[in-house]
């Protein structure tokens, strides 16, 4: 049995995140087992606690401990924005294999340069958008693929939080421009490689970016307040290279919103309709049968859309966000055994990226861009 050690950047959510879906995959891999080696967070006391609660072997206060470990073969990175740059280069430097979370990097010139070192040291990579792992995801995709929507005319996709809707919140890393635009990267990158994923390449696209709370308190709770220099809502209009064109909406100041990733595809023979907050279902709309009895079916999520049978035997049972983080790093895992992508991987995390920046330019200069 092939072992295959794993060094993680990060201990917050997404750091568990990880952890729990390295373990999970453990029980899936088959002969490839995922070995949690080592973490690493700058609060030692919360690596150790990861440590101790996950099964990691040991844990360290420095992130460059991971790069000279023999036994880790991989290395997650869940660090904020503006570390994943360097943190991804010396691991590729250190012939790992490297899944980073999104967004990729700060801009699209940092992101090709990453992509570029993995292909030329010959790692697999992956980045976490992990919920176009979602099975009926992939359904949908194929339908659309297959022409069970007929030719597509257009799209709709947001994704929509509240969890910066507060004013009072503080100022912290997804507000530091040196990591990146704001709602447009943080959420906006989702809802972006989601449209990518069902319907391919965007070749231009008009922006409005809007910063809607102009400045927030430095610290919780202080009078001192720091200005924000990055978008809180990002609304784009989309072209894409198949011909339809699409709205895209970004925000994070979406009160009542926790999770309000969605889409609508419309196409001349059908209709897809999909939300993250109940992501168990897909609803499918046909243009056949008679007037009045004719309206959108509900596409429940089961054994038959691999690979929710390895989760749950019984359809409607629904599988949850840590499950599509499984599905995330069992994937990974089939790359690096085939050496070989299964993406998203740097060089998709590269082309969402060039769509962020292509919607920051837009907005900018308030022009159409061409991708």
């Amino acid at each position: 049995m092939r072992k295959l050690g794993i060094g993680l950047i990060g201990t917050g959510f997404m750091g568990k995140s990880h952890a729990m879906a390295w373990r999970a995959a453990a029980s899936f891999s088959g002969e490839i087992q995922p070995v949690l080696v080592s973490v690493a967070d700058i609060d030692g006391s919360a690596a150790e606690r990861t440590a101790q609660q996950f099964g990691f072997q040991r844990w360290t206060r420095q992130w460059q401990d991971l790069m000279d470990d023999p036994e880790i073969d991989v290395i997650s990175i869940t660090s904020p924005n503006r570390f994943h740059a360097e943190q991804s280069l010396a691991a590729i430097a250190a012939g790992k294999h490297v899944h980073c979370e999104k967004p990729l990097a700060p801009d699209s010139a940092t992101a090709e340069i990453m992509a570029g070192a993995a292909t030329a040291a010959g790692v697999v990579t992956q980045v976490g958008f992990n919920y176009v792992k979602n099975p009926l995801l992939k359904l949908a995709r194929q339908m659309i693929a297959s022409g069970e929507l007929g030719q597509i005319t257009g799209f709709r996709g947001i994704h929509a939080e509240d969890f910066m809707s507060d004013p009072a919140t503080p100022w912290s890393w997804r507000l530091d421009p040196s990591g990146g635009a704001g709602a447009v990267a943080d959420l906006g990158s989702h809802i972006l490689g989601m449209a990518r994923f069902l319907l391919g390449p965007v070749e231009a696209l008009f922006a409005d970016l809007d910063t809607v709370i102009k400045a927030r308190p430095e610290q919780a709770g202080s009078s001192v307040m720091k200005a924000v220099e990055v978008d809180d809502i990002a609304r784009l209009t989309v072209k894409f290279a198949c011909g339809c064109h699409g709205h895209i909406e970004a925000n994070w100041v979406a009160s009542g919103h926790k999770m309000q990733l969605g889409f609508e595809v419309t196409g001349t023979s059908g209709a897809l309709i999909f939300n993250q907050e109940r992501f168990n279902e897909l609803q499918y709309f046909r243009n056949e049968g008679s007037a009045g009895k004719n309206g959108f079916t509900t596409i429940v999520a089961g054994p038959e859309h691999a690979p929710y049978g390895l989760f749950c035997p019984a359809p409607g049972h629904q599988i949850g966000f840590n499950d599509l983080k499984t599905i995330e790093m069992l994937e990974f895992i089939q790359a690096i055994d085939k050496g070989e992508s299964q993406g998203p991987d740097f060089e998709e995390a590269f082309e969402i990226q060039k769509l962020v920046d292509a919607a920051v330019r837009s907005s900018r200069e308030r022009t159409w861009v061409n991708i």
